[in-house]
Formats: structure tokens, sequence, C-alpha cells
């Protein structure tokens, strides 16, 4: 997740204020209160700096006020058209199973188990956000929540192979 190309993305579509900016940041994530608001604002120092963004004058509240000038919409058009490399190797829990592996860690099972509980209340989490989200009509976010539990489901279908391969 990049803080850089998601205020880029709001400022886009109309100049807003920092904090404004980190509530809907969040919101654009689908999570709540995970964004520092200090981020926020040295990338938003960051991006004046790379004359992608400049501030745009103040509110009524003496809020200061940001908007992308072309080099920033250059920059976003040219980063949403780069393709994600899929790292899955380098996730970490999987770089923790290898780990435990590489050690022979006797509490493999329960470690695995942790993560299937976890991941199951993840599941029941984003499902009942899912329908919340459904009769809310918004599709975006919806298609977002249902791609997070599709790999999710991945994640445990993974678990349920080495725990089967364990019993081999």
């Amino acid at each position: 997740m990049s803080v850089k190309y998601g205020i880029l993305t709001l400022l886009y579509r109309q100049k807003n204020h920092g904090y404004e900016l980190k509530l809907e940041l969040e919101s654009l994530l689908g999570i709540k209160g995970k964004i520092n608001p200090g981020q926020i604002y040295t990338t938003l120092d960051r991006l004046i700096r790379d004359q992608f963004v400049l501030a745009a004058g103040t509110d009524d509240q003496d809020r200061k006020f940001y908007e992308i000038t072309t080099e920033g919409k250059k920059e976003l058009e040219i980063w949403l058209l780069e393709p994600v490399p899929y790292h899955s190797a380098k996730d970490d829990f999987h770089f923790k199973w290898s780990c435990s592996r590489t050690i022979g860690f006797e509490q493999e099972q329960k470690m695995l188990d942790q993560q299937k509980a976890m991941i199951m209340k993840d599941v029941m989490d984003l499902t009942k956000l899912k329908t919340e989200i459904l009769l809310q009509g918004d599709e975006s976010k919806y298609l977002l929540i249902n791609g997070s539990l599709l790999r999710l489901e991945a994640d445990l279908n993974w678990i349920h192979q080495v725990e089967n391969r364990n019993r081999s």
C-alpha cells in the first residue's frame, strides 16, 4: 500500500486538506484508523518537494489545502500502468513457516492452528462488512472485500495442504 499514490489519487479528484485525506485514504483502503496522521503530512511534504502536489491556500478554519500538479497526475498515471508483481514468497507468514521448517520447530501445528484461527476471524469480519457494503450499494468496496476474502481462502487452502503433507 502506497500512501503517496493514495494521496495523489484523492487529490486527482479534488483538492483537500491533510486530515480529510487521511479519512478518505482509510476509506479507499477499507480500513479505519490505521494510517498515522504524521505519515500523511510527511508524504505531503515529499510530494510538494517533488512538485507532484502544491499547497493551495487555506480554508476558513486555517487548514491547508493541497492539490495535485500536472506532474503529479503524470506520476499517478505512470504508476497505475505498472503491473504489480506477485510476491507470495515474501509474505510474512510464509517466511515464518519456512523458518519454522528450517529449525524443525516442534510447535509448527500450533503455529498453523493460530494462523487458521486468525484467518477465520478475518473471514467472518470481512463477510459481515461485505454484507453491509453490499446493502450500501458500494460496488468498488464490495469487490475489494471479495478479493480479500478470496486471498484468505487461498491462504487457508495452503495451510490445509501443509497439514495434509505433515500427516503423510
